[in-house]
């Protein structure tokens, strides 16, 4: 654990900082499809990510899923800073894309780290600015883009985060990400590999379109 952390984070914080991270931060790890935290769960820890991806979910009145974005080795998430800071609960689901190894981090820190460590700091100020330029690029896909269009780059922005152009999911897992019906994503999804975008096997879509 200790070197996968120093190797993601160790060239962003100071010595002082990484030795307090290493600790109080809890390792947990997790498998592909792991629920992490919920909506209306109360937020306790902070996660840092070590390897894998998550994906950061939000849902509606029906119940019904929308992907806002993924996170990678590297980065946190800025609705759990927000949740933290103002001492409420979650606003957002997040689920492992992939088998996924996490430094989970008491939440009083946060405020603590925040004044004490410049570095902190700005960790924390360029992972809301890059989690926003994802919330604005979600909302950009969903308002301009053609649903075909819009599968494809789901499907990209998965092999992306995965580092795989094989992408290991079903028809009905890409219609909860889309919040659309898995009827359209079969259809699409044979449009695509008709243009030679992917090739499809069983649970599986190669990303020839990369």
């Amino acid at each position: 654990m200790t070197t996968k952390f120093q190797q993601n984070y160790g060239y962003l914080f100071e010595q002082e900082l990484l030795d307090e991270i290493e600790a109080v931060g809890i390792y947990k790890k997790v498998g592909q499809g792991d629920l992490l935290m919920d909506i209306g769960q109360p937020i306790t820890m902070m996660p840092l990510l070590l390897t894998g991806a998550i994906k950061i979910l939000r849902e509606d009145d029906k119940g019904d899923e929308l992907l806002l974005y993924f996170l990678e080795t590297g980065d946190s998430c800025a609705m759990t800073f927000s949740c933290c800071m103002g001492k409420r609960i979650s606003e957002i689901r997040a689920v492992a894309e992939s088998d996924t190894e996490l430094l989970m981090i008491p939440v009083g820190k946060m405020e603590v780290w925040m004044g004490k460590y410049k570095s902190w700091q700005q960790f924390i100020l360029d992972s809301y600015h890059t989690r926003m330029l994802e919330l604005l690029d979600t909302v950009d896909t969903i308002a301009f883009m053609k649903m075909d269009q819009r599968l494809l780059k789901h499907l990209q922005d998965k092999a992306m985060v995965n580092h795989d152009e094989l992408v290991q999911t079903t028809h009905q897992e890409i219609a909860d990400d889309l919040n659309t019906s898995r009827v359209v994503v079969s259809r699409l999804l044979k449009k695509l590999e008709n243009e030679g975008k992917i090739a499809m096997n069983r649970n599986q879509i190669k990303v020839l379109a990369l």
